[in-house]
């Protein structure tokens, strides 16, 4: 819809025009099994090898360093599970922090059940984590160290490099894996250059499809195939490749890279526009992200309020936005990040994550706000009244 404003891309993007076009011609002309032997497979084959090469170029890896997998979720567990089968003797500890994706706690809770001695480690009021706290945590012992880039509901950035230098100091012989699914296309990001060993990445975060993401495995490190069967992926990953969805996720990265800089500028911009009008229009308003996140997720909390009631308001005026990961937004449960971060449970029950896109345009902040300050009023008084 041509006057919808979609303010929750940190869930997913909408895909680029080119990318729709590249899907059907994919879906339509090279529709072969890469691993046929004929010539439909073969040229199946090549796109697969011309997204990887693309892929790899951005990361300034090598393309045999990249395995496509489902998407964040597939490859944070085949990193962190696949990890640890192949190399059983590494030790029995692994460090986490406390905000990271279900994706990575779930996993880490499980493995907590299966022997393995777990860190949760505490972020501050920004959502950083305390690096006092890792050091404290790690050793000799420790076989495996999972941090987010950048976090997913408030968009705080992990200092990936001091985490880097502490793990080689304190235990040289773990690894490093990084989730950065919400930073990957949206800040240059090397992962040999920052001692990074595993790192998963997404397409539909970036203007790509769904279903289709990457692990980045640096040379030399172990991996086991969590999923088992005709041996794709140089026997990583089993199962018929999503050639349509690898291709695309590489031409939306391809693409994502390239305007980087100038998408960087224009979201920072647009958040300060939404930051501003927020400030200037709702007093109980509280930004829960802070100045030093990247400028794509805009975390607000209207106390008075409950987000939910919120939320469906401003969708009935084509105003899309979220009350937080979209991975968990059907459960119950309050927010693990914010409370994590000290986030009072009142201001937790009113949370709102704006997460914007270069697609987004000053005029659509501005009727945001508009919106916001027009809605909450009238939800206040209702709340008062006890009607809803």
């Amino acid at each position: 819809m041509s006057n919808e404003i979609y303010l929750d891309n940190s869930a997913t993007t909408r895909p680029y025009d080119e990318v729709v076009q590249y899907l059907a011609e994919v879906n339509r002309d090279f529709y072969g099994n890469p691993s046929s032997l004929h010539t439909k497979g073969i040229e199946a084959e090549k796109l697969l090898k011309k997204a990887r090469t693309q892929i790899a170029s951005i990361l300034k890896a090598d393309a045999k360093e990249i395995f496509f997998t489902s998407g964040g979720t597939e490859s944070n567990n085949m990193a962190i599970l696949g990890y640890l089968r192949a190399n059983p003797r590494a030790g029995k500890h692994i460090i986490t922090s406390e905000i990271e994706h279900p994706s990575v706690l779930e996993v880490f809770k499980q493995l907590s059940l299966e022997g393995y001695r777990v860190d949760f480690i505490p972020v501050d009021s920004k959502g950083i984590i305390k690096l006092d706290m890792l050091r404290k945590a790690a050793d000799k012992e420790t076989a495996l160290l999972s941090f987010m880039y950048t976090n997913n509901e408030v968009g705080s950035n992990q200092p990936i490099t001091e985490i880097a230098k502490i793990r080689k100091e304190l235990c040289p012989s773990g690894i490093l894996h990084i989730d950065a699914v919400q930073a990957f296309g949206k800040t240059d990001i090397v992962p040999s250059y920052m001692n990074i060993d595993l790192m998963s990445v997404s397409s539909h975060k970036i203007h790509g499809p769904k279903g289709i993401g990457a692990l980045y495995i640096k040379k030399g490190v172990r991996v086991k195939p969590i999923l088992l069967g005709g041996g794709q992926e140089t026997a990583l990953r089993s199962g018929t490749e999503n050639v349509p969805g690898i291709c695309g996720f590489g031409l939306a990265a391809e693409i994502a890279s390239k305007n980087m800089d100038e998408s960087y500028k224009k979201v920072s911009a647009l958040r300060q526009r939404l930051v501003d009008g927020i400030r200037a229009n709702i007093a109980a308003a509280a930004i829960n992200s802070s100045d030093e996140t990247l400028p794509y997720i805009i975390n607000v909390s209207f106390p008075e309020l409950k987000a939910e009631v919120l939320l469906h308001h401003l969708e009935q005026r084509n105003i899309f936005v979220s009350t937080g990961s979209a991975c968990s937004s059907h459960k119950s449960s309050i927010s693990h990040v914010l409370k994590a971060m000290g986030v009072t449970p009142k201001a937790i029950d009113g949370a709102i994550r704006f997460s914007l896109s270069a697609s987004n345009s000053y005029e659509e902040i501005d009727e945001t706000i508009r919106a916001l300050k027009e809605i909450i009023p009238v939800i206040s008084i209702k709340r008062r009244g006890k009607v809803w």
